[in-house]
């Protein structure tokens, strides 16, 4: 039989990089495992918050640099610049880029396709 209170209390994929990219955002300034730990709303093991941080470096979303004998963590981007990059990496994997960015063109709405033309244009007001 199942457990239904572990399985309530499973993330969903992603939730656990996505809560720590959060902290990483509103932080000012690098930090380190502990200090994410420590800003985060669960429980978490240093160990699970520096393997998130590790994967998070590894898939190039968070930049680190060496603070004595550990690291510091930083967010590459912001949420923008991130949907911009997986956006980007979606594109890359097909073999058919214009029709991909053509599909994509037609399932937006009025706004955004005039958001669109404006940035195309070279308006930054959009």
């Amino acid at each position: 039989m199942r457990n239904r209170r572990k399985d309530a209390l499973r993330r969903a994929p992603g939730a656990l990089e996505a809560e720590v990219l959060t902290v990483l955002w509103n932080a000012e300034e690098p930090l380190s495992p502990a200090e994410v730990q420590a800003r985060l709303e669960d429980d978490l093991a240093y160990t699970t918050v520096v393997t998130i941080l590790t994967r998070l470096h590894d898939k190039g979303v968070a930049t680190r640099e060496k603070h004595g004998r550990s690291f510091r963590y930083h967010a590459v981007d912001d949420e923008a610049g991130l949907a911009a990059r997986k956006m980007t990496k979606v594109l890359e994997s097909e073999p058919d880029r214009g029709s991909v960015l053509a599909r994509f063109v037609t399932q937006l709405s009025e706004s955004d396709e005039e958001v669109l033309r404006a940035l195309l244009r070279g308006d930054s007001g959009g």
